[in-house]
Formats: C-alpha cells, sequence, structure tokens
C-alpha cells in the first residue's frame, strides 16, 4: 500500500501501459544490467563506509535501500542511487563527534529537506547550469573514479596488474563477437573462477571488509528530540541533501543524453527525499545518486525502472545469500570495470574539440575539472563553475551594447540610438559614448533596442540625463519597452523636482 502510495502521490498513474513502458519493457537486459551493478556497488559501498567512519553494513545497507526505493519513486528510470563518496566525506565529523545514531537522524532529515526542495520545484534550476559546467563535471567525475582505482594498483603485485589487464581485454573484445551478455559480468565471473580454481592469492572484496548477515531492520534513530539535536544534525543535513540533490540531477542530465529520453527532476528531488528518509529508518547512512554505476547500468543495457530496482535486490541477495562466494571476487576485476567507467564517462569530444570552442568555455570546463578533481567535492567544482560561467556571459553581453548618434543639420539636436542589454556590467561602456561638453539644445535617446535591467541601468540613465539638463538641452527617452519603462518609473530620480540636486549623490 505504500508503494501504491508514493506512486501516485508523485505523478506515477498505475495503469498497464506505463508500468509496461517503465518497468517491463526491457526485462531481460535490465535484471543483467542490474547483477552487473549490484557487483560494482558492493566493493564501493564498502569502501565508503570506511570514509565516513561507519561499519560497512551501513553503507551496503544504504545502497540496497537508495536503489530500491528510487527505482519506485524516483524521476529517471535507470538511474542508480546508493552510499557515495561525495556524502560519505561530508558526514565525516558528525560520526566522529557525536556518533552513528546522529547519523541516521541526519539522514533521515536531509530526505525531508530534499523532499521540500522538490516541492518547491528547484530541480527547474538545472537549467541555468551551462553546457561547459556539465562536461567539466562529467570530465572531473571520470578522473575521481579512476583515481578511486589507485589504491588497488599501488604496491601490489604484478598479478593484480595481470587480472587488471586481462579483465579490460575481456570488456572491451568480447563485445565484437557477442553482446548477449555484458561484458563486465564476464570479465568478473571468469577473473573470480580464476582466482578460486588457480588459487590465486590477490586481494578480494572480502578483504574490503565484513559483509552483513541479516536484512536491515526498522530502527528509530536513538537521539533525543529536542532544539540541541536539531542544531547538530541540521547543518549537515543542509549540506548532505544540496550535494546529494546536485550530484543526482546532474546525473539524471547525463543519463537523459544518453539514453535520449527526458527525466522529471522535481519527482527525482522528492524520490531521492524519501529514499534517505526510509534509508535512516533502515541504519544506513544518506546516500544520492552514483553516476559510474549509474553508466555501467546503461552500458550494460539497463534502460527501465526494473535495473534500478534488480540492481539493489541482487545487491541484498548476493551478500546475505552468496556472500561466501562475493568475498572471493577478485578486487582486479572490479578495478578492471571501473577504469572501463571512467574511460566511457570522459567526454573525449571535449578534448578534440578544445580549438574549436569558445576560450571562455574551454577556461570554464577546465577550471570545474580542477577544482572538483583538488577538493574531491563536485558540489565546489559545479558552483565555481557556475559563477564563472556567469562572469564570461556577463562580460560577452556587456560588450553588446551599441550607441549610434546622428546630429541634426542645424547642429541644435542629437539622437542617440541605444542598443543591446543595460546592467551593472554594461553601463560604464554605456556612459562612455555620450558627450556632455556638447552644446545641444535637445537630446533624444532611443531605447526601441535595449533594454533595462537593474538599478545600475536606471543610474546610468539618470545621471545622462541630468548631465545634460544641467548643460542647458532639453532630454526625452522614447522606445521604452515596458518592463523597462515600469524600472524606470520606479527608480528612476530625473524627473523629481529635486533631481538635478541629486546628481553629486549619484
Amino acid at each position: 500500500m505504500a508503494i501504491l502510495y508514493l506512486m501516485t502521490t508523485l505523478g506515477g498513474k498505475l495503469d498497464a501501459t506505463i508500468l509496461r513502458r517503465e518497468w517491463f519493457s526491457n526485462t531481460q537486459k535490465d535484471i543483467v544490467a542490474g547483477a552487473v551493478v549490484a557487483l560494482a556497488l558492493i566493493p564501493e559501498a564498502i569502501a565508503f563506509s570506511i570514509i565516513a567512519g561507519v561499519d560497512p553494513k551501513v553503507g551496503l545497507y544504504a545502497s540496497f535501500t537508495m536503489a530500491v526505493v528510487t527505482a519506485i519513486v524516483g524521476g529517471r528510470p535507470g538511474l542508480i542511487s546508493a552510499a557515495t563518496g561525495a556524502m560519505a566525506l561530508l558526514m565525516i565529523h558528525l560520526v566522529k563527534d557525536h556518533g552513528l545514531q546522529y547519523l541516521f537522524a541526519a539522514t533521515i532529515l536531509t530526505g525531508i529537506i530534499q523532499i521540500l526542495f522538490g516541492v518547491c520545484k528547484l530541480g527547474r534550476q538545472m537549467k541555468y547550469i551551462p553546457r561547459a559546467v556539465m562536461i567539466g563535471f562529467v570530465n572531473a567525475l571520470a578522473i575521481l573514479i579512476f583515481m578511486a582505482q589507485l589504491p588497488q594498483l599501488t604496491n601490489t603485485s604484478l598479478t593484480v596488474y595481470a587480472m587488471t589487464a586481462i579483465g579490460l581485454a575481456i570488456i572491451y573484445i568480447l563485445p565484437r563477437f557477442t553482446k548477449a551478455v555484458p561484458s563486465p559480468l564476464v570479465a568478473i565471473v571468469v577473473l573470480t573462477a580464476a582466482s578460486i580454481f588457480g588459487n590465486i592469492d590477490v586481494p578480494t572484496v572480502g578483504d574490503m571488509g565484513e559483509l552483513p548477515t541479516a536484512f536491515p531492520s526498522l530502527l528509530l534513530p536513538n537521539v533525543p528530540l529536542n532544539l540541541e539535536t536539531l542544531q547538530i544534525i541540521f547543518p549537515y543535513a543542509l549540506t548532505l541533501a544540496t550535494v546529494g540533490l546536485l550530484e543526482s540531477l546532474l546525473t539524471a542530465s547525463l543519463l537523459d543524453e544518453l539514453t535520449d529520453t527526458p527525466s522529471d527532476k522535481n519527482r527525482e528531488a522528492k524520490g531521492q527525499g524519501i529514499a534517505n528518509i526510509v534509508t535512516g529508518f533502515f541504519g544506513g547512512m544518506a546516500g544520492c545518486a552514483m553516476i559510474g554505476q549509474s553508466v555501467i547500468n546503461i552500458q550494460s543495457g539497463g534502460r527501465k525502472r526494473l535495473s534500478t530496482l534488480a540492481s539493489g535486490v541482487f545487491l541484498l541477495f548476493f551478500i546475505l545469500a552468496l556472500g561466501t562466494w562475493v568475498k572471493q571476487i577478485p578486487m582486479a576485476s572490479l578495478v578492471a570495470v571501473m577504469i572501463m567507467v571512467s574511460i566511457g564517462t570522459f567526454s573525449w569530444a571535449s578534448i578534440r574539440n578544445i580549438k574549436r570552442v569558445p576560450r571562455s568555455e574551454t577556461a570554464v570546463m577546465l577550471t570545474t575539472v580542477l577544482i572538483t578533481v583538488l577538493s574531491h567535492n563536485l558540489a565546489i567544482g559545479v558552483v565555481i563553475g557556475i559563477a564563472l560561467s556567469t562572469v564570461f556571459f556577463s562580460r560577452q553581453i556587456a560588450k553588446v551594447v551599441f550607441v549610434d548618434t546622428v546630429l541634426s543639420p542645424e547642429g541644435t539636436k542629437r539622437t542617440y540610438s541605444v542598443a543591446g542589454q543595460l546592467f551593472f556590467v554594461s553601463v560604464d561602456d554605456f556612459l562612455s559614448v555620450f558627450n556632455f561638453d556638447e552644446e545641444l539644445e535637445f537630446v533624444l535617446i532611443d531605447l526601441t533596442h535595449a533594454h533595462i535591467w537593474d538599478q545600475s541601468a536606471v543610474t546610468a540613465i539618470d545621471k545622462v540625463v541630468l548631465k545634460f539638463r544641467r548643460n542647458g538641452a532639453e532630454v526625452e527617452l522614447i522606445g521604452l519597452n515596458e518592463a523597462s519603462s515600469k524600472m524606470l518609473d520606479q527608480l528612476a530620480l530625473h524627473n523629481r523636482p529635486d533631481a538635478l540636486g541629486s546628481l553629486s549623490s549619484h
């Protein structure tokens, strides 16, 4: 009943057409892809748990509940959500200073905040993220995915390198002969079999930490329900909600491009929130979308909600029923899969086109990559990338202010025809074209092809009008559009009785 309620309240209409389209139109490939993703989730969920300073089962339980819940209520079919490194980094101090129970409480509050974000339709704001930032985000993530594999390839035996190379060879060569089975799954199975039956001593999944042996159980965080608790967890929850939602919506946009299908960003925000609430009540850490595993899912043939649900179900099945076998999977095979993911995620076209696109966009892309890789924080990289794009964009459109002037045959009337966007960045260029030393009787300023955006532009027009009037010229503004005229009526001073006296204060 709860599932039916969530589906209907989040906009999903339970009819056969939608169920078939969103769940069962790609059944076989979705189930196989889900199995591959589940295997890739295990080592990362354990590793992220260690980063956060919690038991591995906290990350594994979170990955199970996040996948299952977002499969039902999320806004992007095929998106994989689980415990992630970006979120783990944000909760280290909360766990260290206040303990695991406060993490569960913060996870629930994170979900509540994300639902509020969805209700406020913040998903729409994704359209304001420039493509250069998006490409920088993707490239940075690819680099971070690759860098995360380096510890498994450092100070290790030649056997590990050989198994990783063989895994990559299987992944890239097998599809030339058959695509019936995902090549990453074949690589994992072959290398695991070789490791077990060849008695090869290499690091395995079991070396990453102990796997849970029971289903997650429902619990209430054991924290005092008072204002002090809220003061502790709210800053963490707000940060987790913002970073998690940003990463999830960017990942959803990436899958939109990969599959050429749309997603519902506001529904995804609510879905992430519901998933985190459920995760907190089942002893898991806050999570969000995982771009690496999402790309694995898509590249393995997963497209529908069933693939996401299958990844969560298989994850729990693997660690509970096949834990003995899963522990023996060589880490080298999973490293090979993740290297394939990082190579497939990176936008190589952005390197090939670096001389074709505007330098400002290249600078934004590279800055986003650099900041993200150095900070290991996707949110910081994206925010700085957006800020830099805004600066470049403002400078570009500020240059697009044209002013033509025509002097009447008598030499007493000059017409200034303004075209372009007038705002705080462009006002200096706008003011520089007027000659206030010229002796005129009448000045006509035609703003038919201009738009006034802010108070800086209004102040600049005040200056122009009042300076000409102070020199004895009559000034008239014509051609204002409705929005510009309204802004002038509300803010301009040049038509007020004491306008000339206020000129010095501008």
